[in-house]
């Protein structure tokens, strides 16, 4: 019981550090957006400044309404979108592309077609994470938790606060 007081105690204090409401009626996917929303904004993706900030999602249909809720948020001075992939050729446009599967395949294909692009990519499992996603999003016991592939966020170009690489609960 300790250990899942402790756990809940670190979510609410992760999302409060980065300044989102943590509210016990948040389902899954909308604790999900959260994260995600915010590893958004503790990343910087090397230049040009984009125009727009565009979210992806593939492999994962229930995570769309929460995703597209993110669009209603700004990222600075740019407008951000939501894209429902089906195609890994599509994936380069992304700025983060938040793939939903667990077939290992699956998600080495999605990743072959991404090669060097400066996309931030997060994965739904712990497949994900294993597969090369930068940052996977990672149900636990005790809670949703998180973990950090700095070494492919360095290699796509991408820089990752150093606040969210404290809060990891694992970063290689």
């Amino acid at each position: 019981m300790r250990c899942a007081v402790k756990t809940w105690l670190l979510l609410l204090g992760f999302l409060s550090a980065f300044g989102t409401r943590a509210a016990p009626a948040l389902d899954d996917a909308q604790l999900k957006a959260a994260f995600i929303y915010r590893f958004a904004q503790f990343t910087q993706w090397p230049p040009p400044p984009a125009r727009e900030f565009i979210y992806c999602v593939a492999g994962n249909v229930g995570m769309q309404t929460a995703l597209q809720a993110l669009t209603l948020k700004s990222h600075g001075e740019v407008n951000s979108r939501l894209q429902v992939l089906t195609d890994p050729q599509q994936a380069a446009q992304c700025h983060l592309l938040l793939l939903g599967f667990d077939d290992r395949a699956q998600l080495q294909r999605w990743q072959a077609a991404l090669t060097n692009e400066p996309v931030l990519v997060v994965g739904d499992s712990a497949e994900a994470f294993r597969n090369g996603a930068v940052i996977a999003l990672v149900a636990e016991p005790n809670g949703l938790a998180f973990r950090i592939n700095h070494t492919e966020a360095k290699r796509r170009g991408l820089i990752l606060s150093s606040h969210m690489l404290k809060l990891a609960r694992e970063v290689k």
